[in-house]
This record gives C-alpha cells, structure tokens and sequence, in this order.
C-alpha cells in the first residue's frame, strides 16, 4: 500500500459536495473511498469503508454536523475529521476543534488549502511510531515507433519487480486496440481495462484487485478491452480515476502505452513518475525521439521525466554507436537491452517472462540491474559495446544542432 490518503465525505448539499469531489479528483495523494448526502448514515459509512480522512460539510446543519463529528471520533478514532463550512464565526470553529476536528476549512476551498490541510493531516498519521510507505512509483514504458520492445519491457520490468515481497505491482495495458501484454503473460483475463473503468467509483482495493488477473510471478494485469469498440468507452477521466486507485493499492504500477500518443496515452504519461522511453539504435527510432523529445519540453515537467532506454543493443554491425546516438538526441541513454532474439521469441510464445524463462540469462541480468538502477540503489549504465556507424552523414549533425544539450 502506497501512502495515499483515503477520505469519505458527507454534505447534504449536492452542488457543494460535486465541488468538493471535482477538487479532489485532481490530487494524486488521495482517494475517495465514499460519499454520503445525509449526516445519518455517515457513522456507518465510515465504519464500513474505513478511511483515513472524513470530511464533513456543517453548512446544511451546523449542530447535526457537530454532533457528527463527535460521534465519528468516539466510534472511529483512526478517521481523522477535517470539518469543512463557509462560516469563519469564531465560536463554530472552536466548537468543531472541542468536537475533534483536527482541521477546520472555510469555503470556497482553495485547492492549496485543501491539499495543505490533507498534508497536515497524513503527517501526523505517520507520526505516531508508523512506518510510512513509500510513494506509489507510476512507470510509463513508451515507445519511439513500433515494434521497438516497449510490451517486452513493460512486461519484464514488472514481472522482476513483482519478484520481491516488498513490492505489489501492477500492469496496465494502455495499447487499447492492439495490445498484447495478456499473451506475453499466457493469461485469460476476466476483466479488462473497460470494466474496471466504468466502474471504479464503486470499487475498492479489494473489489479492484478481485479485477485484475495474478500472475505467478506476482504480477497484477489490466488488460486491454476485448472488443474494438469498447475502446472509446475507456475516456482520459476514466483512466485518471483508475491510476488513481491503483496507487493507493500498490507500489509500481507500469503503464505500457500505444504509439499514437493519445489524449489516454497523455494522462499516462502526466500521471507516471518516471517515463522510460524505448529505442533502438537506427535512424528512424532516433528520429522520432528527437521528435518525442522536441514535444515533451513543451509540457510542464514531462521531459525531466524522460530516460532513454535502447533495447536491442548489439543487434548487429550496422548500429549507430552510443556516442552517436546520445549526440543526435541531445541527452544520455540511461539503460542498454542487449539483443537475444532467441530467448525473447521463447518466451513470447510460450507466455512465460524472462525471469522465469531464463534468469541467468544475459538480458533476464539486465533487466534486474534496470530495476535496481530505478528503484534500488541504483547502478552505473552498462557501457555495452557499441557498433560502428555509416552513411548517416550531415543529417546526423543537424539534428543535433536542433535538438541541443539537456
């Protein structure tokens, strides 16, 4: 479990608390878990779901809502209350803190006032002797064209990660229309990307994890829709709620894109936290990333985000070298895949990853040094060596110009 923030609310005031709900869709650090219009079932609502944070909303009735918050501390002493009331009267304030608010916000709610009030709240949570968890790692495997790799280092990376006990990972195959993430893992989902969506305001971790398909090396998967139709129903909104909720339930969660960079594949890439843009070392796959490169610098943060990782290194003589490569780009290249077709079409066809393929495998060690260079302590880039360059001439000069230093 990440340390993300379950909160449930009550307003009986439907324009109010759709307000309150549309704020809180837009912060990573929490999850609603549940909503309530009436201050008399709000007791049991937080019985049953039992979240970190209740919120309750006093302008419909400001005694009804205090005796609320009374009652909610005597009954459920691991909620923490934030009180929430357009009125700035003094005495009310005082009333809802001898209640047992720790927070008190007046509205309008200013999203920095919410997201501080929160803050505050999930600091004293794990001030009390807990361990705090880490932060949910979101991983966007990208490609610079097709074919390039990227589902068999979703899959791979997440099927080592899902390796260690401490870790509970997750993928999402966000290649909608041809996705084939479920066959690299020989699995039958019973769910896909389209159910989970259209329900996850009525799912909980556990409901969520009843969802996805386990695999035997302890990786979850969401796969794509079965139905080419079914794609449009899979909305930007939807798949912000699902990473959502997916990161309060585990530790890394991979997201393998498409190529066509879609509004879906967009919220992928804004919501993950490290993007691992996928490569090979030829003239068109170092093109696009110049290209990538060029659109992401004019998204906030997205470029800082960024490591190039070249798969199928070694491939033969005809490779551009590294140096070249990283000049044409205008950046590092962070990770190097060496090449072993053969091992990789074993396991593709029979559904079976390379940790469990096999692990003492060239490729199965650099994929275990990858993650441990992400997520671990970290480890110098493999300096594999690289082939010789031809026939690239100028071309290979002014894009390097026009893609500059990072």
């Amino acid at each position: 479990m990440s340390d993300v923030l379950r909160l449930a609310i009550v307003d009986p005031n439907d324009t109010s608390r759709e307000a309150m709900k549309t704020a809180l869709l837009g912060m990573d650090s929490v999850w609603l878990e549940a909503e309530c219009s009436r201050y008399e079932f709000f007791a049991d609502v937080v019985s049953q779901t039992g979240p970190d944070i209740g919120i309750v909303c006093l302008d419909s009735d400001p005694k009804k809502g205090l005796d609320l918050v009374a009652k909610l501390v005597e009954s459920s002493p691991d909620c923490s209350i934030l009180v929430v009331s357009s009125s700035t009267d003094g005495s009310l304030i005082l009333q809802a803190m001898r209640a047992g608010a720790k927070e008190y916000l007046t509205q309008p709610i200013r999203i920095e006032d919410l997201a501080a009030a929160i803050g505050r709240i999930g600091e004293r949570r794990f001030g009390k002797g807990e361990k705090r968890a880490r932060v949910s790692q979101v991983i966007a495997i990208a490609g610079a064209t097709g074919g390039v790799g990227t589902t068999s280092v979703a899959v791979n990376l997440g099927c080592v990660l899902a390796r260690s006990v401490r870790n509970a990972v997750a993928l999402v195959d966000l290649d909608l229309c041809l996705g084939d993430a479920d066959v690299f893992l020989d699995a039958i989902p019973d769910y896909t990307l389209v159910d989970v969506a259209q329900n996850v305001t009525r799912l909980d971790f556990t409901l969520l994890k009843r969802s996805l398909t386990k695999h035997a090396s302890g990786l979850y998967l969401l796969p794509r829709p079965v139905q080419l139709e079914d794609v449009r129903l899979v909305t930007p909104e939807d798949l912000q709620r699902v990473i959502g909720l997916m990161k309060a339930t585990f530790t890394h969660l991979v997201l393998d894109l498409s190529k066509s960079y879609s509004p879906v594949d967009m919220v992928a890439l804004e919501m993950a936290t490290q993007i691992l843009l996928v490569t090979q070392l030829d003239l068109p796959c170092l093109r696009n990333v110049v290209r990538l490169m060029m659109s992401f610098k004019e998204m906030k943060g997205l470029a800082d985000k960024v490591k190039i990782i070249v798969n199928r290194s070694g491939l033969d003589q005809g490779q551009i070298t590294i140096k070249k490569a990283q000049e044409t780009i205008g950046r590092e290249i962070f990770w190097q895949l060496p090449n072993d077709f053969r091992t990789m079409i074993d396991c593709r066809n029979n559904g079976i990853p390379l940790i469990e393929h096999a692990p003492k495998a060239a490729i199965t060690q650099s994929f275990l040094s990858l993650a441990d260079a992400l997520f671990g302590n970290g480890a110098p880039v493999p300096e594999a060596e690289s082939a010789r360059a031809s026939g690239l001439g100028r071309l290979f000069g002014l894009w390097s110009a026009k893609s500059g230093k990072s």
